[in-house]
C-alpha cells in the first residue's frame, strides 16, 4: 500500500513521486508520463486568479479549459455551495426540488429570448447528448457539424466532434457529416442533399484553435436551418456566460437556436454543471414525458446552488463588460510581446473577449511555449483539435496588476522561445 492518503494530501506531505506512482497504478500511465515531462508540478491550492503548487510556486491561471471565468473559489459560489451542502446536497428526485427551479429561472433569464426550458446535466458532453436526443425525437436523425468542432467525447457527442484521432478507436459511431467551418455555402449544399438534419456548431471554435467565423456566418446558418427544417444547436459550452465579452456568442448576430448548450462557466469553477436550454417547441418531447431523458446526479441541489450563484455573480459584478475590456487589453499586450516572432515561429494571434489563441508554426513550438509560460508562472492550454494553437482563457476577475503579470510572462516566454527556436535551427 502507498503512503498516499487524504491526510497526507491535506497536510501537504504527499510527494510528487508518491502521486505519480498512484497515477501509474490506478489512474493513467499516459497522464503520469505527461506530468513527468512538465516537471511534475502538483497543484494543491487555488484562490481567485491563482493556483499554487506543492512547492509553493504561484501561477496565474489562464488555462482550465475555459472553466474559471469567475476564478477559483469565488466567494459567492463557495458560500452558496457550502450552505446547500449543509442543508440538502442531493435530491431524492421524487419530490419537487426548489433549488433546481431557482437555477433554471436564473439561467433562462439571461439566455436569448425564447430559450426558456432548461435541462440540467453534469457535463458539456452530456449537454450535447441531450441536444442530439431532442433532435432525434423530432425526427432530425441526420447530424451535421463543422470540421474542427469540439462537442465532447461521449459516443454521441464524439460523432459530431470532427477529429478522427478521437473517433477512430471507437467506430462505428453515429453517422455525422462535417462541413468547413465559416462556409455557409458548404452547409447549404449539405442540407439540400439529404433528409431532415440536426446542425451543431460553435459561435467561435475553442478547441479548434480559437477560430472566429466571418461576420454574418451565424445568421446565414440560422436562415439555412429554417429554410431546410433543420434543428439548430448552438454549442456555447465554452463561449457562453461572458467568455466572449458578451453573455453569448449568439448575441452578436441575434441568433435564436432551437437548443443552446451551456457549461464550464455555469459551474463557477466549483461544482460541475451544464445545461441544454431549448425553445418550447424544441423541448416538446421532454415536456411530454419527463422520464424520457434523465440522469441520477443531474440537477443535484448542490450543483444548482453553484449555477444560480455563478449566473448571479456574473451579472451583479459586471463581469461581461469586464471580460470585454480585459480581452482587448490582454490581446493587445500579447500582440506587442510576440511582435518580434510574428511571421516566424508565431503564425497568428487572434481572440474574442477572454478566448485568445496564439498559433505557432508547429506543434513542437506550441508545446515549448506552454512550458515556457508555465516556467514564467502562467498556466495556459493547448487546443485539443489544433495542436499548434496555445489557448488562453483568463478569468474576468483579473486585476490590472494581473494583466501586467500576463504581459511579463508572455514577454519572458517569447525570449525563451526565440532562443530555443534559434538553437533548433542551428542544429539543423
Amino acid at each position: 500500500m502507498s503512503g498516499l492518503t487524504p491526510g497526507t494530501i491535506a497536510g501537504g506531505t504527499a510527494t510528487v513521486a508518491e502521486v505519480l506512482d498512484v497515477y501509474r497504478r490506478h489512474l493513467s500511465r499516459g497522464r503520469a508520463r505527461l506530468a513527468s515531462l512538465t516537471g511534475g508540478a502538483m497543484e494543491v491550492a487555488s484562490d481567485g486568479a491563482y493556483v499554487w503548487d506543492s512547492d509553493g510556486k504561484k501561477y496565474l491561471d489562464c488555462g482550465g479549459y475555459g472553466v474559471f471565468l469567475l476564478g477559483h473559489r469565488h466567494p459567492r459560489v463557495v458560500e452558496a455551495v457550502i450552505s446547500q451542502i449543509q442543508r440538502h446536497p442531493m435530491a431524492t428526485r421524487i419530490l419537487l426540488e426548489p433549488v433546481a427551479a431557482t437555477a433554471a429561472q436564473a439561467l433562462a433569464a439571461v439566455t436569448p429570448p425564447g430559450l426558456d426550458y432548461v435541462h440540467f446535466v453534469n457535463s458539456g458532453a452530456e449537454a450535447t447528448e441531450t441536444a442530439v436526443k431532442l433532435a432525434r425525437a423530432h425526427g432530425r436523425r441526420r447530424l451535421i457539424s463543422a470540421i474542427g468542432g469540439y462537442h465532447g467525447k461521449t459516443t454521441g457527442a464524439l460523432a459530431v466532434t470532427a477529429k478522427p484521432f478521437y473517433q477512430d478507436p471507437f467506430r462505428p459511431l453515429l453517422t455525422a457529416e462535417h462541413v468547413p467551418y465559416g462556409d455557409p455555402d458548404a452547409l447549404a449544399s449539405a442540407l439540400a442533399d439529404g433528409g431532415p438534419a440536426c446542425v451543431i456548431l460553435e459561435p467561435v471554435q475553442g478547441e479548434g484553435g480559437v477560430v472566429i467565423p466571418p461576420p454574418g456566418y451565424l445568421s446565414r446558418v440560422q436562415q439555412l436551418c429554417a429554410r431546410h427544417g433543420a434543428f439548430f444547436v448552438l454549442d456555447e459550452i465554452q463561449t457562453g456566460l461572458g467568455r466572449l465579452g458578451s453573455w453569448w456568442g449568439a448575441d452578436s448576430e441575434d441568433i435564436r437556436p432551437d437548443v443552446l448548450l451551456v457549461g464550464k462557466n455555469l459551474s463557477g469553477g466549483v461544482i460541475p454543471v451544464a445545461a441544454a436550454v431549448a425553445t418550447e417547441a424544441a423541448y416538446g418531447p421532454f415536456n411530454k414525458d419527463p422520464f424520457l431523458h434523465t440522469s441520477t446526479f443531474a440537477a443535484a441541489p448542490v450543483a444548482m446552488a453553484a449555477a444560480t450563484a455563478s449566473v448571479t455573480a456574473i451579472a451583479d459584478e459586471g463581469l461581461i463588460e469586464r471580460a470585454a475590456w480585459l480581452g482587448v487589453e490582454i490581446l493587445g499586450r500579447i500582440e506587442k510581446a510576440l511582435a518580434p516572432l510574428r511571421g516566424g515561429v508565431v503564425a497568428d494571434i487572434r481572440g474574442q473577449g477572454l478566448l485568445i489563441g496564439i498559433e505557432l508554426s508547429d506543434a513542437h513550438a506550441a508545446g515549448e511555449l506552454v512550458l515556457h509560460l508555465m516556467e514564467a508562472g502562467l498556466l495556459v492550454n493547448h487546443s485539443l483539435n489544433a495542436h499548434t494553437v496555445v489557448r488562453l482563457t483568463p478569468p474576468a476577475v483579473l486585476r490590472d496588476a494581473d494583466v501586467d503579470r500576463i504581459s511579463d510572462a508572455i514577454t519572458s516566454a517569447a525570449t525563451a522561445l526565440s532562443r530555443s527556436t534559434t538553437s533548433r535551427k542551428r542544429k539543423l
